[in-house]
């Protein structure tokens, strides 16, 4: 027997930490190099980690929930004869290895595994890419066993996914935890009976419902099941009203994750640059006519077309115009650094909290390319795979609050940045507007807010005012877009 423990390997990005979540794999189950065998969470992102040698799982090192340090072992494997060639023990990154070889030399044996050993992602000694774990760039099949009921834990409520949400400076308030689903006996399939089928968001959704999916009727082709059969499955039960102790009816949620990480950032934020915040309300009328011109036209047909597209390229011509929007305080080198490319962030809502993916060099994208990203990074955060690196290096953000209705909100700048817009719903309401005979008359229009809060360190208020400006001059006339662009 030749037993090898596999260490938490470092996820970059300076973390140091992460959870397990769930195990795909059990003691005795026999695995492959790069099998998927489990879930952990990082204060960032949710990642797949594959296991670099094969043989028998003999023993699972750390339980589900628990939180351990990069360099842990969290599973062992018995590599034995007959198993995939192995790859050597992922090295404990507390300590250096003085035995470790030289990455720069060739070694043949690189193509037993694709990932380099302590990190997630990266690339071999032969120079092929690894795998980048999690992010579906590549990834083999594992064994996946199924979440059981029994496997819930707390867990914040969830928005709708598809819909992106203010960043965490703002409408992040208390809120109620949905029920949890009652479970009835499937006809369809005995429980147990055979493997279930279902993509990880189905599973995770199952868990956090308390839906057994052994006892979910499958409608998906080949059995799998699918977001509705879970949804559909039961009914929601509603909780009795107590009046035993108070400790009985409060639920008390761990705070960490992504939710830890985001309370530091914006304390750090807030109580470091001096927020100002200001706001325009806009007639957005021909932002909306085209938008429905824009659905009809065939080089957006397989693209969601909406007001934030139109928004994040005014903020584009709007920097271009206004560079030192694009800027950030070094207080260490007592420097203001302009940037001369845009990151956007778009501030989006995941199973796991709010996140802040950007979108790399923004400014030099067209409508189509930015409606491609926007649609990649809200499809990325609704599976909860979006990658640290997608969350670093924001030059500017925009939050959007008016898909709940609400018209605008004073939102914290994302740490790193200096500024942030905030996009209020759009409603139909009553607007003077000057006819062809040059007279005023009052004509339905379709009206929105704008808001923007900038650090006023290095942003003043004609600066901010100014772009504040361009960008709502944009949204009543894209056409500005063309010239100004």
């Amino acid at each position: 027997m030749s037993v090898k423990e596999f260490r938490l390997p470092d996820p970059g990005e300076g973390l140091t930490e992460a959870e397990v979540v769930t195990w795909r794999v059990a003691v005795g189950d026999t695995v492959k190099v790069n099998d998927i065998v489990v879930e952990i969470e990082t204060a960032k992102s949710i990642v797949e980690l594959p296991v670099p040698f094969g043989g028998t799982v003999t023993q699972l090192l750390v339980s589900e929930g628990e939180t351990v340090e990069v360099g842990t072992p969290i599973i062992a494997v018995d590599t034995e004869p007959g198993a995939a060639a192995p790859v050597q023990d992922a090295p404990d990154s507390s300590a250096p290895d003085s035995s470790a070889p030289d990455s720069s030399a060739p070694d043949s044996s690189a193509d037993e595994a694709e990932i380099e050993e302590g990190k997630i992602g990266g690339t071999t000694s032969t120079g092929r890419t690894a795998v980048l774990v999690g992010y579906g760039v590549k990834q083999t099949e594992a064994k996946r066993r199924p979440r059981k009921a029994s496997d819930t834990e707390p867990r914040l409520p969830q928005h709708n996914p598809d819909e992106f949400v203010p960043s965490s400076g703002v409408g992040v308030g208390d809120r109620t935890e949905r029920a949890p689903r009652a479970t009835a006996p499937a006809a369809a399939r005995t429980p147990g009976a055979a493997r279930v089928l279902a993509k990880p968001p189905v599973r995770k959704l199952a868990k956090d419902l308390g839906v057994d999916l052994d006892q979910v009727v499958a409608s998906g082709e080949g059995g799998v099941i699918t977001r509705g059969d879970v949804e559909g499955h039961g009914s929601p039960s509603v909780p009795a009203v107590s009046s035993g102790p108070i400790e009985a009816r409060e639920e008390r949620v761990p705070v960490k994750g992504v939710r830890k990480m985001t309370a530091q950032a914006m304390v750090e934020s807030a109580f470091t640059a001096p927020h100002v915040t200001e706001w325009v309300t806009v007639d957005v009328t021909r932002t909306m006519e085209l938008v429905e011109t824009l659905k009809q036209d065939r080089e957006f047909r397989d693209v969601k077309v909406t007001p934030l597209l139109v928004l994040a390229k005014a903020l584009c011509v709007a920097i271009a115009r206004n560079p030192g929007m694009n800027a950030v305080w070094d207080e260490a080198a007592q420097e203001i650094v302009v940037k001369r490319y845009v990151n956007l962030g778009i501030a989006a809502a995941t199973p796991r909290g709010l996140l802040v993916p950007n979108i790399k060099d923004a400014h030099s994208m067209t409508m189509r390319q930015l409606a491609d990203q926007i649609g990649s990074l809200t499809a990325t955060a609704r599976e909860g795979r979006t990658q640290p690196a997608d969350m670093s290096g924001g030059t500017m953000t925009i939050t959007n609050v008016g898909v709940f209705g609400v018209d605008s909100g004073t939102p914290i700048i994302n740490p790193g940045e200096s500024a942030i817009v905030c996009f209020g719903a759009i409603r139909k309401q009553p607007w003077v507007v000057t006819n062809a005979a040059g007279e005023d008359e009052i004509a339905i229009r379709h009206v929105t807010q704008l808001a923007v809060s900038f650090d006023h360190r290095l942003i003043d208020g004609e600066l901010g005012s100014r772009f504040l400006s361009d960008v709502a001059a944009i949204l009543a006339d894209p056409a500005r877009g063309l010239v100004w662009g």
